[in-house]
Parts: structure tokens; C-alpha cells; sequence
């Protein structure tokens, strides 16, 4: 459907597929149930009846009501508030200097540290962690006995546990993973859940996280932090200029 296909036509104002969409943009999450021809349906029917109400408004001059002007008041104030923080916020600027200055005098923030990727195996009983790890040696995925065995749920994945650097498990698995090698199944260890085969799939070596990988991390940080001096510097001339008391 084009964005510019006429829906409706209400009082001579055409509704479009555009607004409609927008309609739904706007409502974050709770639009995601309108995507659809049905949806669309519901949403421009739902604005034809805002604009019979605004049709109504004009009609019996409610922009004339002082309770509405109040309202007025209190949203062309926020609006204005608004867009004089974004105004003044806009006035920050990063450069590519910037960027690149502060990497290179920070670079103790980007290092990553040592990390493995591992899976396991658990079970309750030792001696079936035995057996376990004998079927492995002896010729049997890995993966497919953690489908089979593991009481993990990350057992239906191959008993993948993803990549994890020291300090994210129980001491005793910690340390038996990051003494392994690659690709080498552990004997049983014990933690508090049981009896775990642990297999080491890479290991990751400290390591400084290239310039590219990390500019748009940069220069979002530098943002922020011009865009917060420029609002204190700005409220602290605007306290200059205006009287401001507090009874707090």
C-alpha cells in the first residue's frame, strides 16, 4: 500500500496510508498488533473519529473555553522548554579529533579481558560424569551428549554457555575452564549443581578493541558529556539573569 493512498475523507480532509502508519510508529510496541490491513483498518478508523471530534471542537469554539486555554498554556510551555534544551544541546559538536584524542588516551577502557567460549555437561552423579566423558573420548559428539545427558537447560544447545570471562561463574568451573585447552573435556567437577564435563571451544586473549570497532561508542559518550557542560553552564548564566529561589 502506497503511504500516500487516500484512506478516508472526512469534511473534505483526506486521511492518508501515511498517517496511519504513523499513527502506529507512534505507539512503540503496542502498534505492532495494528500492522496489518485489518490493523490499518482500525487505527484510520479511530482517526476519522478524532477528526469528527475536532470538527465538533471548531464548531462549538471550544478553543474559546478557558479550561482549554489553561491546557494550551501548559503545552505550548513544555514545548518551549523543550526545544529550548534541544536548542542549546544541538550546539554540541564531536569531531573526529575528538574521537580519536580520546581513544588514544583511554585505551585502558577498551582492553578486554581474557574470555573462552565453553560448553558442559551436567549431571548429578559422578559416576555418570565418568562414563560421559569416556563416550566423548571415545568418539561421541560432545553436543549430542549434552542433547542426551546434560540437566542444564543449556543442554538442548550442545551445552553451549556462550562466551564468559573470568568472575561470571562458581569458582570451581571457573577455574577448570580457563585451564583447559582448546577443544580438551575435563574431568568431572563438582560445584554446588552437580557434576559438570566442561569442553573449551576458543579461548580469547586480553586484547585492546580496535579504533573502528569503538568510534560511534566514543563519540556517543563524548556527546553526552559536552551536551550535559552546555546545559550546567547554560542554567548557571540563566541563574545570573533571573531570580531563583528554593524552599527546599
Amino acid at each position: 500500500m502506497g503511504e500516500n493512498k487516500v484512506l478516508a475523507n472526512v469534511n473534505g480532509k483526506e486521511i492518508t496510508a501515511k498517517e496511519v502508519i504513523n499513527f502506529i510508529n507512534a505507539m512503540g510496541p503496542q502498534g505492532e498488533q495494528f500492522h496489518s490491513e485489518e490493523g490499518m483498518a482500525r487505527v484510520c478508523d479511530e482517526l476519522i473519529n478524532q477528526e469528527l471530534f475536532y470538527l465538533d471542537a471548531i464548531k462549538n469554539k471550544f478553543e474559546q473555553d478557558e479550561a482549554f486555554k489553561k491546557e494550551l498554556e501548559v503545552i505550548v510551555e513544555n514545548a518551549l522548554k523543550n526545544y529550548a534544551i534541544n536548542k542549546i544541546l544541538s550546539e554540541a559538536k564531536v569531531t573526529d579529533e575528538d574521537v580519536k584524542e580520546y581513544y588514544d588516551s583511554h585505551k585502558d577502557h577498551f582492553r578486554t579481558n581474557e574470555e573462552v567460549l565453553a560448553s558442559h555437561i551436567l549431571v548429578e552423579d559422578e559416576n555418570r560424569a565418568n562414563e560421559i566423558r569416556k563416550e566423548i573420548l571415545d568418539g561421541k559428539a560432545f553436543e549430542e551428549s549434552a542433547i542426551e545427558n546434560s540437566t542444564c537447560p543449556s543442554g538442548k544447545n550442545g551445552g553451549s554457555l556462550g562466551r564468559f570471562g573470568r568472575g561470571q561463574m562458581v569458582s570451581e568451573f571457573e577455574e577448570a575452564a580457563f585451564g583447559l585447552d582448546v577443544d580438551e573435556i575435563s574431568e568431572p567437577v563438582k560445584t554446588q549443581f552437580g557434576y559438570h564435563i566442561i569442553k573449551v571451544n576458543e579461548k580469547y586473549e586480553p586484547s585492546l578493541r580496535p579504533f573502528e570497532e569503538v568510534i560511534e561508542e566514543i563519540r556517543s559518550q563524548l556527546l553526552a558529556l559536552k551536551q550535559q557542560e552546555i546545559y550546567i553552564n547554560k542554567t548557571e548564566d540563566l541563574k545570573k539573569e533571573y531570580k531563583v529561589e528554593k524552599f527546599y
